[in-house]
């Protein structure tokens, strides 16, 4: 039995709402490789979701009422879901990190929206007019500039070819995470698929547990904690779920798009907390690629 849509969400507090979704995994990039100083990419993606999983657990006693009920036909799909669409995706993101350069980085993940755009259309049925075709193109065309020019020092340096590669890993269990998500919001409200994904995914990081775990994690700086707690809290509690709130109420296509803009913000968190200067070509590539958002999430105001 499908649950009920709720179509209270307006298009400015989707926009708010997807604004702040982008600017916490902007950040994430820096934690990631704070986290990435002290902790190896394995322990880090352990000790993020053991705190994910703590808050979400303290979610589910406290407002036990507000979660849909899991089905028993449902526990193997999203355990399937959590763990590859969200555990596979950051130990590839993690690992990837330590060998490649930002620049790199950015670009491979940043084509996301592209799976994403496909994928939909594939398994969704979702329709692709010509409107939102060339709004993806311009997002495609900043990303590019952005990442290759956009700083005085941007670089698409590759030091070791299968890092690039376990970053598109992540790229394409991103794009797993939206689809498949997308079809069990049928069954289920935002809030209970991202916790059960979550829960359900974490149990497949238990055989990379050892020792080396617990030795990292009472040596941890405050910095280093603080980077988790960002990367747990703000990145993948709040993040997440509001990931699947956007999905309930727009198509899988118009939300990925919204990556697009991550580049753009990690390049200006990067200038005033690194001091990497800003080239005209950045603000060129941005133009585009809010030009694309544009022509993508609005195009019934436009027509």
């Amino acid at each position: 039995m499908k649950k009920a849509k709720d179509n209270g969400l307006s298009n400015l507090q989707f926009v708010f709402l997807m604004i702040i979704a982008v600017i916490f995994w902007a950040f994430a990039f820096p934690f990631i490789k704070i986290g990435l100083g002290k902790l190896s990419f394995v322990n880090l993606t352990i000790l993020r979701f053991l705190i994910v999983d703590v808050i979400f657990l303290l979610i589910i006693l406290i407002q036990p009422k507000r979660f849909s009920k899991l089905h028993k036909k449902d526990i193997i799909p999203i355990f399937i879901l959590g763990f590859l669409g969200v555990m596979v995706y950051h130990l590839g993101l993690n690992y990837g990190e330590q060998f490649v350069s930002p620049g790199a980085a950015s670009l491979i993940i940043a084509t996301t929206p592209v799976f994403i755009l496909v994928s939909a259309i594939i398994f969704l049925k979702e329709k692709i007019n010509s409107r939102k075709l060339i709004g993806v193109l311009f997002a495609i065309l900043g990303l590019v500039i952005i990442t290759v020019w956009g700083t005085e020092n941007a670089s698409i340096e590759i030091n070791y070819v299968f890092g690039a590669l376990m970053v598109l890993v992540a790229a394409v269990m991103s794009t797993f995470y939206t689809i498949f998500g997308k079809k069990l919001l049928d069954r289920y409200n935002a809030i209970s698929l991202t916790v059960y994904a979550m829960l359900l995914g974490s149990l497949g990081l238990i055989p990379f547990l050892d020792y080396s775990f617990f030795d990292q994690v009472v040596n941890l700086s405050f910095n280093v904690i603080g980077a988790v707690l960002f990367l747990g809290l703000c990145s993948t509690v709040f993040g997440y779920t509001i990931w699947y709130v956007a999905l309930e109420h727009k198509d899988a296509s118009e939300v990925g798009t919204y990556l697009y803009a991550v580049p753009i913000l990690s390049t200006i968190f990067s200038y005033f907390i690194l001091d990497e200067m800003i080239t005209f070509l950045f603000v060129l590539g941005s133009f585009f690629i809010i030009a694309g958002l544009v022509l993508v999430n609005y195009k019934k105001k436009l027509e």
